[in-house]
């Protein structure tokens, strides 16, 4: 992708259409490494409603073991938000432009890892979960706490809960008939360029969530790869420009 386009997308100063957009590619990631992790690991990780719910179901009937599978799932979660806060505080109090490269491009590490070897990780024991689980959960932390950040928590792309409900509202709002046409009474509009984004970014995760559950069970592991190499291609350009900086401030 051109340069310039890559640094507004991942870049430190922000517009709309860089975060449409950016929201866009990560609700196709979102849903690929929800839908295919859940062939590898059998358990969604991208959103923690239903993680917590079946914590409570499982504490009520006295499943102890499968308490501690959704404890553990949403501690990864929750420290992988925690640690996209350190990064994007940590490079915004030094003026890096990869303030938020940075998040991404650990998550494209981690998706690197999960699919090299994700195999031997899912006999490893992590917070009570397998280290899949973890690795899943803790980069959909990473990139749900991202685009809060940088969106102000206008876009979500790791679970699309919020992102239907929207779309009802806005589309209760466009089918409103405003019966005197707004000569008493201020007119109820729909925001029709809200509604084209969330309908994007709803499109985009079930998009992902096929590629991904077609990758899965045909590469395996492996279709995480593609993933990755997205991840880094958004996040790599900010990341080289804070190097290059480096490079010349120290001659």
């Amino acid at each position: 992708m051109p340069m310039q386009y890559a640094r507004a997308l991942t870049g430190h100063d922000r517009s709309r259409r860089a975060n449409r957009h950016l929201g866009l590619a990560l609700a196709f990631v979102a849903g690929a490494a929800n839908a295919g992790g859940f062939l590898a690991v059998h358990q969604y990780t991208s959103h923690m409603t239903g993680i917590v719910s079946s914590a409570a179901d499982n504490l009520a009937l006295g499943a102890g073991e499968l308490v501690l599978d959704a404890v553990g799932a949403m501690l990864s979660f929750l420290l992988g938000a925690a640690c996209t806060a350190v990064m994007v505080h940590y490079a915004r109090r030094r003026s890096l432009a990869s303030e938020y490269a940075l998040p991404l491009l650990l998550e494209a590490l981690l998706m690197l890892v999960f699919g090299m070897l994700g195999a031997r990780l899912s006999k490893v024991q992590g917070l009570f979960v397998p280290a899949t689980v973890m690795l899943l959960c803790f980069m959909m932390g990473l990139q749900n706490a991202l685009m809060t950040k940088l969106s102000h928590a206008e876009i979500r792309t790791t679970h699309m809960t919020g992102i239907v409900t929207d779309i009802g509202i806005e589309l209760g709002k466009l089918l409103y008939w405003n019966a005197d046409g707004g000569a008493l009474r201020p007119k109820v509009l729909a925001n029709r360029e809200r509604l084209a984004l969330l309908c994007g970014l709803l499109l985009s995760f079930f998009a992902g969530g096929v590629g991904g559950a077609l990758g899965f069970k045909h590469a395996g592991w492996l279709a995480t790869l593609p993933l990755a190499l997205l991840l880094t291609a958004l996040a790599i350009v900010p990341a080289l420009d804070d190097v290059r900086r480096g490079v010349r401030a120290r001659f």
